[in-house]
């Protein structure tokens, strides 16, 4: 693997250690072996990038959106080029299958094409005005200097969905790497240093949310702050940002506990093969996982053992054909391994999965998991566990599918399966969330589609598509009065 052994921050296109010498481990969740020392950052890195930030953001601000997205054509070409090499350091940082490594190399290389697109299709607004002589207008302006904190789950998506449109929009950008995936975000700077982005644009710089990400929140220099991540991390950021004596704006994509109802004319073989992707694909590590399988009754016990048939056949591992890798560390395996249990001891029962996988340890391997009989109002049944654990609830009807559909704090993703266009669109109309998938997975999304939630799952923004540029551009209405008296 193309791992170093020592991950440093990324600033002002250079590789540079943490003040005061300080590192932490970075293990694989492969084997658990430690891959690299990692430069444990605070104020002092954070201050660092931020004036480099601050030095370079006004000249590109002022640079063409055409010739600003140019350069995002050039890293969706070095990131094609460079596919092997991505690949590997996502799958030494996360253990993905290899296919869905170089998977999210491709689908970062393609939202770079589209936002290098949107550069040339920067549009603002025209308005007619009630009053002569005038002209009314829209502008997009940028920001200044953004603060993007990570997701582990996706390193390299993640960077990409914030950075690529931030950087489209003019502004500078300072991210936060996530301490578990710390790698990526610096080779993504080499990247863009390599596609000619200027100095100074990019920063990335490592270290725990406390030290690291604290300071960059609470920093006035920084315009708007986007988070992907947990609801309790987002709903702390948003409080941090509040209390600062310059308001900035704040992106939350956050946590899902997604629904994935099955009605009784639905296509069960298919059903069946989409909830066990939903579920279990990126070993449950997705905000968009389908942890909640709503069944009608009358079709609940046949969609049961389909289901358990093809949980009993998934490949857990890291290999070209594995289709359910490790979650990210230990810390997360004997946390699910435990809710699990907690469920079980409340009632619930447990049909498949459960544990960790013997077999493949020292990684951090848990069995797919599949509960049944937990209590809508239970814990497990409430709150993200982010880790490959799904359940299982049967429903009499269609009102009581939407009725437990919308029972949680969340409204993410959600996916109905029917041949009835009738349910299909009332579905549509009242599940509370961002996505909805009519005989689809729970998740998907493309560089052209707005992707958030509402509730606890966010707070109103979308990225990546072209809403991504109402997230790193202000709105700045012009009104231009003429004189016809001087022509």
């Amino acid at each position: 693997m193309s791992y170093p052994s020592f991950v440093p921050h990324w600033i002002a296109d250079a590789e540079v250690p943490s003040m005061g010498g300080a590192t932490f481990d970075k293990r694989c969740p492969i084997d658990d072996r430690v891959v690299a020392q990692v430069a444990r950052g605070g104020a002092a890195e954070v201050a660092h990038a931020l004036s480099s930030a601050d030095g370079a953001a006004e000249a590109w601000a002022q640079t063409p959106a055409p010739r600003r997205g140019a350069i995002l054509g050039r890293a969706a070409q070095l990131l094609r080029e460079r596919e092997q090499e991505f690949g590997e350091i996502i799958q030494a940082e996360t253990g993905k299958p290899w296919k869905n490594a170089v998977a999210e190399v491709g689908s970062s290389a393609d939202l770079a094409t589209f936002m290098e697109g949107e550069g040339s299709r920067f549009y603002g607004k025209t308005m007619p005005s009630p009053i002569p002589n005038r002209t009314v207008q829209t502008v997009r302006s940028p920001i200044g200097i953004c603060a993007a904190i990570m997701p582990f789950n996706s390193p390299l998506a993640g960077v990409a969905w914030k950075v690529f449109p931030a950087l489209l929009c003019g502004n500078a950008v300072v991210v936060k790497s996530h301490e578990l995936t710390p790698h990526t975000a610096v080779a993504f700077g080499r990247l863009l240093k390599d596609a000619g982005l200027p100095v100074g644009l990019y920063s990335a710089v490592q270290g725990s949310g406390p030290d690291a990400g604290a300071p960059l929140v609470q920093d006035n220099r920084v315009g708007v702050v986007s988070f992907t991540g947990s609801s309790a991390t987002g709903k702390l950021i948003q409080k941090m940002v509040s209390e600062r004596s310059v308001l900035a704006k704040v992106c939350l994509e956050l946590g899902g506990k997604n629904p994935f109802v099955v009605c009784d004319d639905a296509d069960l073989e298919l059903a069946a093969d989409l909830a066990v992707a939903s579920a279990f694909i990126d070993a449950g590590q997705r905000c968009a996982s389908g942890s909640r399988l709503i069944v009608f009754d009358s079709v609940y016990d046949v969609f049961r053992q389909a289901l358990l048939d093809r949980v009993a056949r998934m490949r857990v591992g890291s290999g070209p054909d594995d289709e359910c890798g490790p979650v990210i560390s230990r810390a997360s395996l004997d946390r699910l391994v435990a809710q699990v249990a907690g469920a079980v001891s409340r009632g619930a029962t447990l049909l498949a999965g459960g544990s960790a996988i013997a077999a493949l340890a020292p990684g951090y391997y848990m069995a797919p998991t599949v509960l049944e009989g937990a209590k809508p109002s239970d814990e497990v049944s409430q709150h993200e566990l982010f880790g490959p654990v799904t359940c299982l609830y049967r429903c009499r009807d269609f009102d009581d599918a939407v009725r437990l559909a919308n029972g949680t704090s969340y409204g993410l993703t959600g996916a109905i399966h029917t041949s009835s266009h009738h349910r299909a669109q009332a579905f549509v109309a009242r599940y509370r969330g961002g996505l909805v998938s009519v005989n689809g997975a729970t998740f998907g999304a493309g560089p052209h589609m707005p992707f958030g939630g509402v509730k606890n799952s966010g707070n109103g923004f979308r990225e990546p598509g072209t809403e991504s540029l109402d997230v790193y551009t202000e709105l700045k209405t012009v009104v231009i009065n003429h004189n016809p008296e001087r022509l």
